[in-house]
């Protein structure tokens, strides 16, 4: 029997939640949300009140709780899915004793803010686990997707390879394909900059640029990612794989995508506050931004995208006025 914990209330954690109750594999979840009066709303109606709806769970499989202790003390496995600017906050509450012998699954597309660390790295560092312990869910999936069980494909990653085949086959299912990688390093950073290319995508949409332009725009995202990820962690990859390139184009295309919703609306003349004020949702690209843009301050890799995005966002520059110079740096 495994014994698994998901930690995270948001759509992501639900998607990943369904993924494990419809598969037969013999398990036990529990699942740890942030307020008693929403474990109480699962517990009694079985579904999620804030996000994807329409999910409803096998309750025979499901513990819920607002108790995170609980949650690792009845868990062998926790998937950690909170949005990246709230994971040190999630975690308040525990101990690194706590962690021992657990592995913990990341399925975070985003960076630590206050230290600019991949989820990987902060967990060997902050919570003092190895890397056979720990593993990354990636993409490219978008949870409103596996909600309508529209057949889907996950990466693991994990430098522990036997773990990630483990980890593959109890999300393995009718409608969830899986594959692995021990690329850990390239998956998390890339999943993390393509939140970044998929706001650009957004605001050049919401100016009036189309297909033919986003075309370009996604091109040239793929190898200022491969740039990044080569420059930091220079290993043979294949950049062309769903973990990176399917990830980004299903970010930058999706009517479902987050971050391109959020791009659109700076596009249109949002400032950032009434843009965050209007989703209900975390955009990781907002975050991603800031933490990707100082990181590279140390690799001077050349990336026309990210500066485009943190000129808009951080710098509190126009759109129009900073799109022109963008153009001229694609190619």
């Amino acid at each position: 029997m495994r014994r698994i914990g998901i930690i995270g209330g948001g759509s992501w954690a639900t998607a990943l939640t369904k993924i494990l109750c419809d598969n037969q594999e013999d398990k036990t979840i529990t699942w740890w949300v942030r307020t008693e009066e929403k474990a109480h709303h699962l517990r009694t109606l079985g579904h999620n009140p804030d996000y994807i709806r329409s999910v409803e769970f096998r309750q025979s499989y499901l513990t819920f709780t607002s108790d995170l202790q609980q949650c690792i003390s009845q868990s062998d496995w926790l998937i950690l899915a909170v949005p990246s600017a709230f994971v040190e906050s999630a975690l308040l509450a525990i101990h690194p004793d706590d962690l021992n012998g657990k592995v913990m699954i990341s399925a975070v597309k985003g960076l630590i803010p206050t230290s600019g660390q991949i989820i990987g790295t902060y967990l060997k560092d902050h919570w003092k686990m190895t890397s056979d312990q720990i593993a990354v869910i990636t993409g490219p999936c978008h949870a409103e997707e596996v909600a309508l069980e529209r057949l889907s494909y996950l990466t693991v990653a994990s430098e522990n390879t036997q773990l990630a085949g483990n980890i593959c086959a109890s999300l393995n299912g009718r409608y969830i394909k899986t594959t692995s990688t021990d690329d850990i390093y390239g998956t998390e950073y890339s999943a993390v900059l393509k939140n970044v290319c998929a706001m650009a995508a957004g605001v050049c949409h919401a100016m009036g640029y189309g297909d033919n332009f986003l075309s370009v725009l996604v091109s040239n995202a793929i190898r200022e990612i491969k740039r990044f990820i080569q420059a930091v962690h220079p290993i043979t990859r294949d950049i062309d794989d769903s973990a990176y390139l399917g990830d980004l184009i299903v970010t930058a295309y999706s009517q479902f995508s987050r971050n391109r919703t959020f791009g659109h609306m700076l596009g249109k003349g949002y400032s950032v506050k009434s843009a965050q004020l209007e989703m209900n949702m975390i955009a990781e690209g907002y975050y991603a931004t800031k933490s990707m843009y100082e990181l590279n301050k140390n690799y001077q890799v050349d990336m026309p995208i990210l500066d485009f995005m943190h000129a808009i966002i951080y710098q509190g520059k126009s759109p129009k006025t900073v799109i022109g110079p963008f153009l001229d740096r694609l190619n």
